[in-house]
């Protein structure tokens, strides 16, 4: 399968953000491209015509690579009821037995995994290359055993990794350095670094690009600057439920798309990004 995953240092470090920009940058340059998240939690929902539920973010992302958003790309969406247990949609459809805290040890490595796996083989069979979108952290440790959103999927997937870490938070070099270093094993996978929602005087970040370089051996790719571009975070739309009519019309969004890519062609290295895609040599060449 060729494609890359981006992950995060944190929930909200950008990478909705940065799968979306990606989406229609790549669409633009030909590509057919398709977005995916094995797993993702919130109480918005887009409906497809046939009735079948996925999450916002996933059908935000299959707009932005002009394609009609399906299942396949988001195939496990929680929607929390209250603090410990949320309602499973499995393939768009409810799943009979709500999640609870037995939920990783009897669906996930059941029902969960085996649907994650069927919508891979089906992107890999129908399109060029795939985005997958991570959740939280991977360096959960608590989580990792049994994880079916992060470094699990990447391997199933066998893609390259972008970490993003939110600058704007503070804390950036120490998220991306710690993340590096709990995992383990699976560090090998993460070939580039993207430093998001920078404000302020880029150049005087250039020390910060350098030492984190040189200290974790892992390209950074770019440094995006913060940016307030119209588009939906997982929770903002009060609603709950976002039907295809109301996706087409929550305003300037195909501007917003427009200008994300725009944003990412300008702040990062896409010629690395194409490499990883296309699954070529990104090894350093002496000079």
């Amino acid at each position: 399968m060729k494609g890359i995953m981006i992950q995060g240092t944190s929930s909200d470090s950008g990478k909705s953000f940065i799968v979306t920009g990606l989406c229609r940058l790549l669409n633009d340059m030909g590509i057919k491209i398709c977005p995916f998240k094995s797993q993702n939690m919130s109480n918005n929902s887009y409906i497809t015509p046939e009735g079948l539920e996925l999450s916002t973010a996933q059908a935000i992302q299959a707009q932005a690579a002009r394609l009609p958003p399906e299942v396949y790309m988001n195939p496990i969406l929680l929607k929390p009821t209250h603090e410990r247990s949320s309602r499973i949609i499995l393939n768009g459809k409810i799943f009979h037995t709500p999640a609870t805290s037995n939920y990783y040890r009897e669906f996930a490595e059941h029902e969960g995994i085996n649907a994650i796996r069927e919508a891979l083989n089906y992107i890999r069979e129908h399109f060029e290359a795939v985005i997958i979108e991570g959740a939280g952290s991977p360096a959960e440790i608590n989580l990792n055993a049994h994880e079916i959103v992060n470094m699990r999927i990447a391997r199933e997937a066998d893609l390259p990794v972008i970490l993003v870490a939110d600058v704007d938070r503070g804390g950036s070099l120490a998220s991306v350095v710690g993340t590096l270093e709990l995992l383990s094993q699976d560090k090998e996978r993460v070939k580039g670094i993207i430093f998001n929602k920078f404000r302020g005087d880029i150049n005087l970040f250039e020390s910060a690009v350098e030492w984190t370089q040189n200290y974790t051996g892992v390209k950074v790719l770019g440094v995006v600057p913060y940016e307030n571009i119209n588009i939906p975070h997982e929770d903002s739309l009060s609603s709950g439920r976002v039907t295809p009519s109301q996706v087409r019309e929550l305003t300037g969004f195909d501007d917003a798309y427009n200008s994300i890519a725009n944003l990412l062609a300008q702040s990062l290295d896409i010629e690395f990004i194409m490499k990883l895609i296309r699954r070529e040599d990104t090894t350093p060449q002496p000079e």
